[in-house]
């Protein structure tokens, strides 16, 4: 089965990163109580933001793509240099997750570590390959993407105290929508999952305001 390019966890972090950056001008004007001239400003500021923090957060999916890759590659030839299989695999057994690694015999893992001494090291298995530069485009348009739902009420809707409404209101229902997404994929309840997501969104905008972000 392949792998999604980005998993829900994934998709969710970024949605939640960029509505956070987002609300956090949202929040500084109506803060502010700025006037409807403000909201040039505030629009500039916050896709400004949200389009270079995409760039960011993309470059540092690439960045985490490829450190994985390279751990991988370590892990692999730790384990292979262990001269006592012992040794190798109580290495491969830590590095597995816990319920993995509890329904793991030990002969199941010295089988792993046969493998994975009969597997060829090439550095090249490192490398960027065209799913990760998707992935990244991927990071980088949830984080920018995420702005204009909510810039909408703020262009559309003449009265600013109004936009600002129908703006905090879009927002908390994408995070809803997101923590829901989020907690099917768990296998947890999904409105318990939104309203978790909703209730984390806003104190994380709560703090960024309050220091100033």
């Amino acid at each position: 089965m392949n792998r999604r390019v980005l998993d829900p966890l994934e998709r969710t972090s970024e949605i939640l990163f960029g509505l956070i950056m987002v609300l956090t001008f949202t929040g500084s004007l109506r803060v502010a109580e700025g006037a409807r001239e403000d909201l040039r400003t505030v629009l500039a500021g916050a896709i400004g933001c949200n389009l270079a923090w995409g760039i960011v957060d993309a470059a540092m999916y690439l960045m985490a793509a490829f450190m994985t890759r390279a751990r991988g590659l370590a892990i692999v030839s730790a384990v292979r240099d262990h001269r006592e299989p012992e040794a190798a695999r109580q290495l491969i057994a830590e590095l597995l997750p816990s319920p993995l690694a509890a329904a793991l015999t030990p002969a199941d893992i010295e089988q792993l570590r046969q493998r994975l001494d009969r597997q060829a090291l090439r550095s090249s298995d490192v490398r960027l390959t065209p799913i990760d530069f998707l992935g990244a485009l991927g990071v980088f348009l949830l984080v920018f993407v995420s702005t204009f739902p909510v810039v909408v009420p703020l262009i559309v809707v003449r009265d600013t105290k109004l936009a600002l409404a129908w703006s905090n209101a879009v927002a908390l229902a994408m995070l809803f929508v997101a923590g829901w997404s989020l907690g099917r994929h768990a296998g947890r309840p999904g409105w318990r999952s939104g309203l978790g997501v909703v209730i984390v969104g806003i104190l994380l905008v709560a703090i960024t305001v309050a220091l100033g972000g």
